[in-house]
């Protein structure tokens, strides 16, 4: 199973629909958007992807309420678990301390995209931050795509 892997999208609707598009030409079956969405505007690009989607709130994202409306409560509080495809995934924004014995961690907030592996619980978890796609910062967009049968994660510039 192939996931797409963003973060950091800051009401830039052109960055987010180049992100979507890309997504979606990629054939990914899942996205996971890693925080700061910003406006709940922001969020309707995301139901152009072809697939299913969740988030998790970031320290920018202040209308709580309109984005759990408008996002029709697939944005939860940092840190979120779920599993799929039998990998334990970890979701937060800012990387804090990793107190679950998980498999992957996708995290955000830096707007720096780095994908490494650590060793924590007497294995190693795969830690990847998307970089941002709004571009704000670095004037760099960036995803990753990632393969969750082998663990390859695939940096995407745009």
């Amino acid at each position: 199973m192939k996931i797409g892997i963003i973060s950091d999208t800051h009401d830039n609707l052109d960055k987010i629909n180049k992100a979507v598009s890309i997504l979606n030409s990629k054939k990914v079956e899942f996205v996971v958007h890693c925080g700061d969405f910003v406006a709940p505007f922001s969020v309707k690009p995301l139901f152009k992807l072809k697939c299913d989607w969740l988030g998790v709130f970031g320290n920018n994202d202040g209308e709580k309420k309109g984005l759990l409306t408008i996002s029709e409560d697939r944005i939860k509080k940092p840190p979120y678990e779920f599993s799929l495809s039998s990998k334990k995934i970890l979701v937060m924004h800012d990387l804090k301390e990793i107190k679950k014995n998980v498999d992957i961690v996708l995290y955000g907030h830096t707007h720096k995209l780095n994908i490494e592996k650590i060793n924590k619980f007497k294995k190693d978890i795969l830690l990847i931050n998307p970089g941002e796609i709004c571009g704000w910062v670095y004037n760099k967009s960036s995803l990753v795509i990632l393969d969750l049968k082998s663990l390859l994660a695939q940096p995407v510039y745009f």
